[in-house]
C-alpha cells in the first residue's frame, strides 16, 4: 500500500510538470508523421520497368536493397529523378543513391533550401508537418565504424541543426562526436521522427516513441541492407524513450542514453537487445526532477542512469545542463568516443 501511495504521489507530480503548473512549457499535441513517403502512389503506379517497384509501406530494407542491386545505374538514376521524394526515403536504397535523390527533392522545397546546400549528405527528408531529415556527417560506407544520434524533445527538419545551443541538437551532437573520434566513425543526424513539443503530455506518454521506434529499427535495418556497419545508437532525452522501444528490432551495437527520463523498461535485460546499454546523467541536468514512474500511460519507468537498472555507467561529471553531454571536452564526450569506436570506458 506504501508503494502504491509513492507511485500516486509521482504520478501526481508528473502531472503538475506536463500540464505546465510548475513553469514549465506545456506542449501542443503533435501527429505523427507516419506511413510511406511523399509520392508513393506514383511509385506503385509506375510500370516503367515492365514490374511492380517495391511497396515503399511495406517491403522489408533487405528486399528493397535486393531489388535495386537487379538495376543497372542509369535505371537506378532514372527512378530517383522520377521519384525523387519515394528513393530518398526508402531504407534499403543505395547511400549515394539516397543523397542525390534528396538533393532532387530539396530543390523543389522552399521550406528547407539550407539542406541542399553543396556538401550536405541527406540520407532522408520528408517535409509532411514539421518536417523530418536524416544527415549523415563523414563517409557512411568507408567508415570503419557508425553511430546515429537519436533527439529528442523540439527537434524537426527546421531546427535540428539551428545554431543556438549546438550540442542540444543532433547535428552539433553528431559534429561533436565525429570530431572527438578523430574522424573515424561517420555520424548520422537522425532526426527521423515526430518529437514531441515543449514539455507536455506528448513528452511524458509513449505515443510518439512508439511511431519513432518503428521509423528508427527500420532505418537501421535498411543502413545495413545497404552495406552500412552496425551503429551504435546515441539517444538524448525523448530520443532514450524511443531507443528503449526500438531496441529489440534495431540493429545497434551500442544503445547510449544520456538525460533519459526512461526507455519503457524496467531493466537492460527486458529491452531485448544483445547491443551493450549505456547510461550517463550528469548532476545538474534537470532530468533527474522527472519521476521514473509509469503509470496509466504516464511516465517512462526506471531510471536506465540507476545502478538497479543494470545498464554500463557513463562518466558525466564535467557535463552541464541538459544538453551538455556532447561538449568539447567533457568527461561524457570521450566516453561517447571510445564507445563509437568500439571501445570500453573505465
Amino acid at each position: 500500500m506504501r508503494r502504491y501511495r509513492r507511485t500516486l504521489v509521482a504520478v501526481a507530480l508528473m502531472a503538475t510538470l506536463v500540464s505546465g503548473t510548475a513553469g514549465w512549457a506545456a506542449g501542443s499535441g503533435q501527429q505523427a508523421v507516419d506511413g510511406p513517403p511523399p509520392g508513393s502512389d506514383a511509385w506503385r503506379h509506375d510500370a516503367s520497368l515492365g514490374r511492380a517497384l517495391p511497396d515503399p509501406e511495406t517491403t522489408p530494407p533487405a528486399q528493397v536493397a535486393a531489388f535495386f542491386g537487379t538495376l543497372s545505374a542509369l535505371r537506378q538514376r532514372d527512378l530517383a529523378e522520377r521519384h525523387p521524394s519515394v528513393v530518398g526515403n526508402l531504407d534499403g536504397v543505395p547511400v549515394e543513391l539516397r543523397y542525390r535523390a534528396n538533393r532532387i527533392a530539396l530543390a523543389k522545397d522552399s521550406r528547407h533550401t539550407r539542406l541542399a546546400a553543396p556538401g550536405r549528405q541527406i540520407l532522408a527528408f520528408d517535409p509532411r508537418g514539421r518536417g523530418t531529415v536524416a544527415e549523415v556527417y563523414g563517409d557512411l560506407l568507408m567508415s570503419r565504424h557508425v553511430a546515429v544520434v537519436v533527439p529528442g524533445s523540439d527537434i524537426d527538419a527546421g531546427t535540428y541543426d539551428r545554431s543556438g545551443d549546438a550540442y542540444g541538437t543532433p547535428a552539433g551532437m553528431a559534429a561533436s562526436l565525429r570530431t572527438a573520434t578523430g574522424g573515424r566513425t561517420a555520424v548520422v543526424a537522425w532526426a527521423g521522427y515526430t518529437t514531441p513539443v515543449g514539455v507536455g503530455l506528448d513528452a511524458a506518454t509513449g505515443g510518439l516513441a512508439e511511431v519513432g521506434a518503428e521509423r528508427l529499427a527500420r532505418f537501421t535495418r535498411g543502413l545495413a541492407a545497404a552495406g552500412v556497419r552496425t551503429p551504435a545508437l546515441f539517444c538524448h532525452s525523448y530520443g532514450s524513450v524511443v531507443c528503449g522501444l526500438a531496441a529489440a528490432e534495431a540493429e545497434a551495437s551500442d544503445i547510449v542514453v544520456l538525460g533519459s527520463p526512461g526507455m519503457r523498461a524496467a531493466s537492460a535485460a527486458a529491452l531485448g537487445t544483445d547491443a551493450r546499454v549505456w547510461a550517463a546523467k550528469d548532476p545538474s541536468d534537470w532530468i533527474s526532477k522527472v519521476p521514473n514512474v509509469e503509470f496509466l500511460g504516464l511516465g517512462h519507468g526506471a531510471d536506465p542512469a540507476a545502478e538497479s537498472f543494470g545498464a554500463r555507467r557513463v562518466p558525466a561529471r564535467t557535463a552541464r545542463g541538459h544538453t551538455g553531454y556532447f561538449a568539447p571536452g567533457t568527461d561524457s564526450l570521450r566516453a561517447f568516443a571510445s564507445i563509437a569506436t568500439g571501445g570500453d570506458v573505465r
